[in-house]
């Protein structure tokens, strides 16, 4: 389990806490930014390690780890979202770490992502790198990036 301020992250092995990252992916993606929830639940989701941020005010963040394919140690960091009540605390960089340390207990070597072009910045100063051009995801500009864990 780690640590943000005023929050802990843990991977989650149990239908509430899968619940609870559905619903801080509802609030941020569907609700916030517009993504139609019939391309927001995948059924990567039923193969992913979740995890979850909780605050003193409930479920505050998520993001999910895809595992590599046969022959591949590059796992796949995606569905990272922090809730309005967690921003600016922290979370999303603590999300990030957690999903590196599932990632790296799984035996990957890498961790890709699709960013959303805004959200460069955050990942760049974790230590991602952009590569490849920018491309649409759900109508919202995304680009490649990658680190080696």
């Amino acid at each position: 389990m780690r640590k943000s301020t005023h929050s802990e992250v843990r991977v989650v092995t149990d239908p509430a806490g899968l619940e609870a990252c559905f619903a801080v992916r509802r609030a941020v993606f569907v609700d916030e930014q517009g993504v139609p929830a019939d391309i927001e639940y995948d059924t990567h989701d039923a193969d992913a390690v979740h995890v979850l941020a909780a605050g003193p005010e409930g479920p505050i963040g998520t993001g999910r780890l895809l595992l590599p394919g046969p022959g591949s140690t590059v796992g796949s960091l995606g569905r990272l979202a922090v809730a309005a009540a967690g921003r600016g605390r922290g979370v999303g960089a603590t999300l990030v770490r957690a999903i590196e340390d599932a990632a790296r207990e799984r035996g990957m070597t890498a961790v890709d992502l699709h960013a959303q072009t805004h959200a460069l910045g955050f990942y760049e100063r974790l230590g991602y790198e952009a590569y490849g051009p920018e491309f649409p995801d759900a109508g919202i500009a995304h680009r490649a990036m990658r680190r080696t864990i």
